[in-house]
């Protein structure tokens, strides 16, 4: 039998490793589920419940393993339902390919069933790389070209595959004019270093300061060993973006914890008070929580020159693998004999800490949120991966969770879309089948697709040598971070129409597709909970009836911001009293370090 197109796909995907394929079928994808169907399941179709999971389990396979996650759909509507997923890749920067259909050749230009301008549609999600396959000699260049694209560029890249072309026979390209050949699946590790005049200006900004701050983003992962020397050199404090916050542990004590909305109030005062700053593989959006403007002297490093200098105006910049950056640098730093400055941050950290263990301590209607993470963090394996969805169970992950051992993290940093939680840690767990993890998910995320994807859960789970997935539902019946932020920023009340959210059995219907369940409903409940499912020898999940009304509230809040939550209460909030009362509690704690 001869090797279709399709036959040939899966054969160069197997060449570049890759063992499983995030997708869902459908007749513009006819010709290579079959192929799947051929080649014995090799690399493995993981069916999901919808494409756009498809392209969140692509997205956190990629981010937990490093390699390129891989997703499929069928043409029209397939294809339409992976974007949300495809631009949470792009605004994350990472690698992920996605293979869609097309309907067949003779039929486009014809307005035929599902037919869909796709390129059109991709160019933008998919602009670092998007093609069209019309003839079988495109391939293996076209593959190869969105794999290495994808994982040079740290980007979605797109292949567009016509489902007659599919079903015909392979050939493959020739030694002629207009025929493009393809060299041998390997992936590229070049190390880019800047040259040696701008690492000695960046050493002369950084030893000319006096209260250092750094900021470090996901870019310094492989960093850390070199950011810690960096910091104790120059005896800096250093803040983590949300993407990077498992780049180093919260036990060192100089590290301050997250920056910016969902950020710490060590993070916020380092930033207020430094005279220098070295910004080290983040693109942090948010420059209202950088150093005044002509406060700082600024140094950044990057890998990629686009993204240098656009959040805060730095002095010098370097564009270069982080690692071998610093490396370079590290040698051109005098270690600063006075320490008066990381004496501050590490002081300012440890009452942070112990600011965030009181108000996780505080009494709720009937959970308070900020304990079902706190009570999490003192419990978790030191190789545990994390998955947090968007919306407040963010900002308890961010503010309460304590990064240790070799502990991963993640969520939908810059796109910050409802959804990924759980298919984020069905990636990870494909990822890492021999790790716990663990997903944080609002109750309305959970409403929106987390349900079905327990379902996938169920299915995939013998795959994975430690059975250890967590889904902790965040279960409050409220949009919980919208009711908030129409209190902060335009002093409205809760809207019950669009802000209430049905009661659901969350802990009944993962047992209905024979998954553990545990509800909690009272604090004391809380601990054992989490002993019960992290040792439990099944994916399990947590339903934790919690109290939308603690209030995540940053520790930078702003007079207007206190101001409009207060104009929401005198407007008719539901429950405004009881509201009240956990802010002016909550906000005690840190007024008040040290006291119950």
């Amino acid at each position: 039998m001869s090797e279709t197109v399709a036959d040939y796909v899966l054969a160069r995907l197997r060449d570049w490793g890759v063992k499983q394929v995030f997708a869902y079928p459908g007749d513009g994808i006819n010709g290579i589920v079959a192929a799947f169907g051929k080649a014995d399941n090799n690399p493995r179709f993981i069916q999901s419940r919808h494409e756009e999971m498809s392209a969140f389990e692509a997205v956190g396979y990629a981010k937990f393993s490093g390699e390129v996650g891989v997703c499929m759909a069928t043409s029209g509507p397939g294809a339409i339902h992976l974007l949300n997923g495809l631009y949470d890749a792009k605004c994350d920067h990472v690698p992920v390919v996605a293979i869609v259909g097309q309907t067949a050749r003779s039929a486009m230009g014809g307005s035929y069933q599902q037919e869909v301008d796709l390129q059109s549609l991709y160019k933008d999600v998919a602009g670092a790389y998007l093609v069209e396959v019309n003839v079988a000699e495109q391939l293996p260049n076209a593959l190869d070209r969105a794999i290495r694209i994808a994982d040079a560029e740290r980007a979605p890249t797109a292949i567009i595959i016509p489902s007659d072309l599919q079903e015909e026979e392979y050939t493959p390209p020739g030694h002629e004019f207009k025929q493009v050949p393809s060299s041998p699946p390997s992936r590229v590790n070049s190390v880019l270093v800047p040259n040696q005049d701008d690492i000695a200006r960046a050493a002369e900004v950084l030893n000319s300061g006096e209260k250092v701050a750094m900021l470090i983003g996901q870019g310094a992962r492989a960093a850390a060993e070199e950011v810690v020397q960096v910091a104790e050199l120059t005896g800096a404090g250093v803040a983590k973006a949300l993407l990077g916050k498992d780049v180093l542990s919260d036990e060192l004590p100089f590290v301050t914890g997250s920056i910016g909305l969902l950020g710490t109030r060590p993070s916020y005062e380092l930033m207020r008070d430094c005279d220098t700053l070295l910004i080290v593989g983040s693109n942090f959006p948010y420059s209202q929580f950088m150093p005044p403007f002509g406060q700082a002297r600024a140094v950044q490093v990057d890998i990629d020159g686009k993204f240098i200098g656009m959040r805060y105006p730095t002095e010098v910049n370097l564009v270069g693998d982080s690692a071998a950056t610093l490396r370079a640098l590290v040698p051109l730093l005098r270690r600063k004999p006075d320490r008066t400055w990381r004496e501050q941050v590490e002081k300012n950290v440890s009452g942070w800490w112990e600011t965030m263990e009181q108000q996780a301590a505080l009494d709720a209607k009937p959970v308070n949120p900020m304990r079902i993470v706190s009570e999490l963090s003192a419990r978790a394996p030191e190789n545990a991966i994390f998955t947090a969805d968007s919306g407040s169970a963010a900002d308890w992950y961010a503010r309460h969770l304590k990064m240790r051992g070799t502990m991963r993290g993640s969520l939908s940093g810059t796109l910050a879309t409802m959804g990924p939680g759980v298919p984020y840690a069905i990636g990870a767990k494909f990822a890492h089948p021999d790790r716990p993890v663990v997903a944080l998910v609002g109750d309305g995320a959970m409403q929106m697709n987390g349900m079905a994807e327990l379902i996938t859960i169920a299915r995939y789970r013998p795959l994975w040598s430690d059975q250890r997935l967590v889904v902790c539902v965040f279960h409050n019946n409220d949009l919980n971070q919208v009711t908030w932020e129409l209190r902060a920023m335009g002093g409205a009340p809760k809207f019950e129409e669009s802000q209430s959210l049905p009661d659901v059995d969350y802990a009944g219907f993962a047992r209905s597709v024979g998954l553990e369940a545990v509800v909690v409903d009272s604090p004391d409940q809380l601990g054992p909970a989490w002993d019960r499912a992290l040792s439990a020898n099944a994916p399990t999940v947590l339903d934790v009836r919690c109290d939308p009304e603690v209030p995540p509230i940053p520790p930078h809040a702003t007079f207007d911001q206190v101001k409009s939550v207060a104009e929401a209460i005198l407007k008719g909030d539901p429950d405004a009293w009881h509201l009240m009362a956990q802010g002016i509690k909550t906000k005690a704690q840190e007024m008040l370090p040290g006291r119950r």
